[in-house]
């Protein structure tokens, strides 16, 4: 068995095109609009569950702007905010329930220079602005614009993604397959569809078809590759 030639590909980097949407359809418009420029809105919160895919979308749409020549910002949990300088158009905040009091104040000014100058300001956290325990004048600024929870997908809508995914790879998609990556595998979709993608070269790879036995297989010796 090729081991090396069996190892998980990690998750593209998230897009817009790679999102599935499920229930997210009308949230998904309005980023690619704002990217597009066609939107009059230009501060969003996402919030969501862990899983929702609010941070995928996140990045997906600063680094949409960033490719379109925005100059853009990504703050990740943890990162200090930095001073603002004239040329940023964009900036996203992850995981703002996360700032501490230094950083709440300095995203605040960032924020508000950000607007006067007509930029984007994007946000996401766990929760709605006003269940944020965070300093009162910034929790009313991230209400200010449109607010999004973000819905996790059902496993219904999971399966549908994966269905699709193999379809438009000419393979076909066993239930029992997508059942146990249900049940066994890191169930956020970015990682399920690298599964996928490892199992589809793997079948191709054994000349056998996509079975349950096979992504036993597969897993087993992406278990045993050394680390």
């Amino acid at each position: 068995m090729k081991q090396l030639a069996l190892s998980l590909a990690p998750p593209p980097a998230p897009a817009l095109d790679n999102f599935f949407p499920g229930r997210n359809v009308e949230l998904l418009t309005l980023l690619g609009n704002l990217v597009a420029g066609r939107s009059v809105e230009r501060c969003i919160y996402l919030w969501g569950e862990t899983g929702s895919g609010r941070t995928h979308l996140l990045r997906a749409t600063i680094a949409a702007l960033n490719a379109a020549g925005l100059a853009c910002l990504l703050i990740s949990r943890g990162d200090p905010i930095p001073t603002p300088s004239a040329e940023l158009r964009a900036v996203a905040l992850d995981d703002a329930e996360t700032l501490d009091a230094r950083n709440q104040r300095a995203f605040f000014n960032l924020y508000n220079q950000l607007r006067e100058r007509a930029g984007i300001v994007l946000a996401a956290g766990d929760a709605p602005p006003a269940r944020l325990k965070l300093r009162p004048e910034l929790v009313t600024r991230l209400g200010w614009g449109l607010v999004y929870q973000v819905q996790a997908l059902t496993d219904d809508e999971k399966a549908l993604a994966l269905k699709r995914h193999a379809a438009s790879r000419s393979f076909d998609l066993p239930d029992g397959v997508i059942d146990y990556l249900l049940r066994h595998q890191s169930r956020d979709l970015p990682s399920l569809m690298s599964v996928l993608d490892a199992l589809d070269r793997h079948s191709l790879e054994a000349k056998r078809p996509i079975t349950l036995p096979l992504l036993k297989e597969l897993l087993r010796s992406e278990d045993e590759v050394p680390r």
